[in-house]
């Protein structure tokens, strides 16, 4: 009989892993976060929370306290990088998919999870430095020389996630000669300029730029963008490098004048190699699994790294709750569900063709509700559910 309050590790408090561990919680596991820095910063960026992770941001119980702070933007805008033309908009009304579509800080989401979970269950510096499974229980070993022991492991640790090296082996990391620049800073550095009230994606012909304000009451700004650059610029996937704001701004010369107005205004920027890695052939190993960048990285362009490494969380959730607490089960159904519609959300996000003109269907995408979407017994059958439009809530 399987245990019925398995105490399960998470490896790693980013968005992924803190929702993991709050829905875990809801179906009744005991549940660690171990995290290998020593305090949580403020990293300045902006996030998109688009309905599909809104549903399980709903569940987990924060969602009302996002909307006190959040920007709610109009629609989801994509215009012609000079002229301004509108190449598609799609207005993202709360009704349209039966959440809503929110643009923050990345801090006040964190911190948003943090608020539901408490806090003797996260242990701050525990850089992971091994793992082992032994009749039927994992042990994790510490940089810091200690070790813990539970009945199995989520690797939520990122994209240089060890979780995932010791499950599958190490991957090498993709640069397709793209690096992408972003900043977060006041608003009223446009002395008085606006724009619109939208989360706009700017199309150039080998570069783009997306930008929204982060706060209700429109005081803060962000942009981040993706242009090409040498593959030797960088090798890492660092969000500290220092860009140049000078350079940024010849990236984008002859961009419309709400584009220039805004990079005019940004005090400074950060940059960093777009990497990627090809899709994993599983994302398990007994009682071991990997949840969001640590098993499915993706380029930035469709705002759904987070989003799907939340829509992990739920769904993980309810595998453990559908396969009565047994692990490894548990596991191979997530990984069935999950597997197929990442995949797809995988290779749109890296040839960067969301949203970028016609009518496609965005249900399957937007309309997505994890604690809902039926579960599939087999990967053969999420394969084919994601071909079908998804009816909203």
């Amino acid at each position: 009989m399987a245990k019925t309050t398995p105490s399960i590790a998470v490896v790693g408090a980013g968005m992924g892993g803190l929702a993991a561990a709050a829905t875990l919680r809801q179906v009744g596991v005991d549940v660690t976060v171990y995290e290998q820095a020593h305090q949580f910063a403020r990293v300045g960026a902006g996030i998109q929370m688009l309905p599909n992770s809104c549903h399980v941001l709903k569940g987990i119980g924060v969602l009302d306290k996002l909307r006190q702070i959040a920007f709610e933007p109009y629609s989801h805008l994509n215009r012609v990088w000079d002229t301004g033309e509108v190449k598609r908009e799609l207005p993202m009304p709360e009704s349209l998919y039966g959440a809503p579509f929110l643009c923050m800080h990345r801090a006040d989401l964190h911190d948003a999870l943090l608020s539901v979970l408490p806090r003797e269950i996260i242990h701050l510096n525990k850089k992971l430095s091994g793992l082992e499974q032994s009749d039927g229980r994992v042990t994790l070993d510490f940089a810091d020389g200690t070790r813990a022991e539970h009945d199995a492991v989520v690797g939520a640790d990122g994209v240089h996630s060890l979780v995932r090296d010791i499950i599958v082996g190490p991957d090498a990391p993709l640069h397709k000669g793209r690096i992408a620049y972003r900043a977060v800073f006041d608003s009223a550095l446009m002395n008085g300029g606006e724009i619109r009230p939208s989360r706009t994606k700017w199309w150039g012909i080998d570069r783009h730029i997306v930008i929204y304000y982060t706060a209700k009451d429109r005081s803060s700004l962000y942009f981040v963008t993706s242009v090409p650059e040498p593959a030797d610029w960088i090798t890492t996937e660092s969000w500290s490098a220092k860009g140049d704001v000078h350079e940024l701004r010849e990236a984008f010369a002859g961009f419309h004048p709400e584009v220039q107005m805004v990079l005019n205004a940004c005090p400074d920027c950060h940059k960093w190699a777009i990497l990627e890695r090809e899709p994993l052939a599983r994302w398990s190993d007994g009682h071991a699994v990997l949840l969001g960048d640590s098993c499915h990285p993706m380029t930035p362009y469709m705002a759904q790294g987070a989003a799907t490494s939340i829509e992990d969380a739920a769904v993980l959730a309810r595998c453990l709750q559908a396969s009565n607490m047994e692990l490894s089960p548990a596991f191979k159904l997530y990984e069935a569900n999950r597997k197929p519609r990442v995949s797809k959300i995988q290779a749109i996000s890296s040839a960067n063709t969301w949203m970028s003109g016609g009518d496609h269907d965005t249900s399957w995408l937007y309309g997505y509700d994890a604690w809902h979407v039926p579960l599939a017994a087999t990967e053969a059958e999420a394969t084919a559910k994601v071909q079908e439009p998804v009816k909203a809530a």
